[in-house]
């Protein structure tokens, strides 16, 4: 039976004119893709990896080549096309060709029920795993650059999966609420001392205020023209803050922003501080622990509120929205209001997130809030599956811990030279990245959804019957 099926297979394969994978038109056609993928990465890294401009003595712009580093480029990514023409493709050939199971395994069952409580407690004991393998000194990098950083972009992708992933509104300009949000809190705290826990909503409220400017001008716009106009939105307001230096300090920036306090008890080295309210010697890693708890709150009510909001009425609207406006319309639903709620809802997020982040760093640039935040917040929610809560949070830490991780990698000095800088190819590496998961997995990291209302029985709904939305 198994040499018949294999035959089968083989004559499948033949009347489609692929060769199977051992064979040696197979490893032929691999070795001219491979050839003709390494030309291309030459061509393309030549001006961006094997020339360099340095500054001499003299002060003289002069040009030195890396010809060692761009041939292990050029090498790398000619043998990973090679692999990928030779085992990869195939079985994603063969994988198009199989049956549609009718009932989702049982691990993946058991995985789909146990994966989030698994990692909500993790992600709450995270501080003290890190604090009694790393220690205190070593602890306070992980718990800040990895932790708190992820848990920031964790938030931004969920607030904009309001917009994107639910509502199918294209928006490019989402980094504007998140800049309203701290320049909101930052201004404020400054100028009439109110504490963070007050100001919070406040930056919130603003920052969906300006999401419901936003969305008024844009109520018939979708698609491309809907990106565009938010882009342009973006950078409007990047602009405002560079150029209206009365109040926001232009690319100075804004310094002395106010710290969070735990019920008034600031974390500082003072008799009134925290170590020396509670006995404990003084360390920078409980102001840490404490942020990190509070961005920790901050996401999963993020979560929390996105998940309820599908449940209601207008969680439904949003994903009618995303299908088909038309019909949507034509089911007597109000698209104006819809538009307005996904904004205003997705905006007050990132106001959140931006009066943390401005708290955290205790100093706001424009140079925070480019059209780059705003790509890779984006980003995230894409690859990480629209509408998928789980996907946009795994696809938060592979991208933001990857890039952060980039910074420790010494160890690659040693092979391509001690003038090679692993955080200069961070883009370079996400871009390629990118482009790996779309082809493999176009819809994003998790492609199928669940539907908000069930009637009797919950069933998933396969990522083919997922329309992308366009609103």
């Amino acid at each position: 039976m198994s040499a018949l099926a294999n035959a089968t297979g083989d004559d499948r394969d033949a009347k489609r004119g692929v060769a199977p994978p051992g064979s040696s038109p197979a490893i032929t056609a691999a070795l001219r893709d491979a050839a003709i993928t390494a030309l291309i990465a030459f061509g393309l890294f030549l001006p961006l990896i094997g020339f360099k401009t340095d500054v001499n003595g003299d002060n003289q712009l002069i040009l030195t080549t890396r010809w060692p580093l761009l041939f292990a480029v050029v090498a790398v990514v000619g043998i990973g096309r090679f692999a990928y023409a030779l085992a990869i493709e195939p079985r994603i050939a063969q994988r198009r060709l199989r049956p549609v199971a009718a009932q989702s395994p049982a691990w993946r069952v058991a995985w789909g029920r146990w994966f989030v409580p698994f990692a909500v407690a993790f992600v709450v004991a995270y501080p003290a795993i890190v604090l009694a393998t790393a220690g205190f000194r070593g602890g306070v990098k992980w718990i800040d650059n990895f932790g708190i950083q992820i848990l920031i972009y964790v938030m931004l992708g969920w607030g904009l999966n309001i917009v994107v992933g639910l509502a199918g509104l294209l928006d490019l300009g989402y980094v504007a609420f998140y800049a309203v949000g701290a320049y909101s809190y930052a201004l404020l705290a400054k100028t009439f001392g109110l504490s963070f826990w007050v100001l919070l909503p406040i930056s919130g409220i603003l920052a969906s205020f300006w999401g419901i400017l936003l969305g008024f001008p844009v109520l018939r716009l979708r698609g491309d023209y809907l990106a565009i106009v938010t882009l342009a939105f973006g950078e409007i307001m990047r602009l405002v803050i560079i150029n209206w230096t009365a109040l926001t300090n232009g690319y100075a920036g804004i310094g002395g922003i106010p710290r969070p306090t735990l019920f008034g008890i600031p974390f500082t080295a003072a008799d009134d501080g925290f170590a020396a309210v509670f006995g404990l010697q003084f360390s920078p890693a409980y102001r840490v622990i404490f942020l990190y708890y509070v961005i920790l709150a901050l996401a999963l009510l993020t979560a929390f509120v996105t998940v309820r909001l599908r449940r209601l009425p207008v969680g439904r609207a949003w994903e009618a929205l995303r299908e088909d406006e038309i019909a949507c319309r034509s089911l007597g639903i109000n698209t104006t209001n819809t538009k307005l709620t996904a904004f205003a809802m997705g905006a007050m997020f990132a106001g959140f997130a931006g009066s943390f982040f401005a708290t955290r760093q205790g100093f706001i640039s424009p140079e925070s809030f480019t059209f780059l935040e705003s790509a890779t917040i984006l980003s995230i929610v894409v690859l990480g599956g629209m509408g998928s809560q789980i996907g946009v949070a795994i696809a938060a830490i592979v991208m933001i811990g990857g890039t952060e991780i980039m910074r420790d990698l010494d160890f690659l000095k040693r092979i391509f030279g001690q003038t090679f800088d692993p955080t200069q190819y961070r883009m370079l590496i996400f871009g390629f990245a990118m482009v790996v998961i779309m082809v493999w997995r176009p819809r994003g990291l998790i492609a199928t959804r669940e539907p908000s209302v069930v009637l009797k029985e919950r069933k998933t709904i396969a990522a083919d019957l997922v329309k992308e939305g366009h609103g």
